[in-house]
């Protein structure tokens, strides 16, 4: 029974080179952290979508992201704050316009975060493959 119940347990994946003989807290030490400013599915899509325009009035991303105007004020507001994008708000027509910039802080951060999870993504396909 013991030789059936080791045949059936998952192979246990490579750890990279330089991670062995690190357990637990300590390869989050060795691996530099995300920036979890960033990381949050909505501030990425807010800082691609600015990347890839001049830039956006909020309503434009709003549809674009697919979300609330409570979701992305409160997201929008805390890229803002760390000097990420910058907000210009004018009126058109008598209505608010609220208008999104990704500032060269948020360029350099993006750039980094995307560098980070091709690696993080490159590290990972060499273990499998291995």
């Amino acid at each position: 029974m013991a030789e059936a119940a080791r045949r059936r347990r998952p192979e246990r994946a490579s750890v990279p080179a330089s991670l062995r003989g690190v357990r637990g807290g300590a390869a989050r030490e060795h691996a530099p952290a995300l920036d979890s400013l960033i990381h949050h599915r909505l501030r990425l899509g807010i800082l691609s979508a600015l990347a890839a325009a001049e830039s956006l009035t909020f309503n434009e991303l709003k549809s674009i992201l697919k979300t609330t105007d409570g979701n992305l004020s409160v997201h929008a507001r805390k890229l803002e704050e760390a000097a990420y994008v910058t907000c210009t708000k004018s009126f058109a027509d008598r209505r608010p316009r609220t208008q999104y910039r990704l500032a060269a802080a948020g360029r350099g951060a993006l750039q980094r975060y995307l560098a980070h999870m091709e690696a993080l993504i490159r590290t990972t396909r060499e273990t499998l493959d291995r």
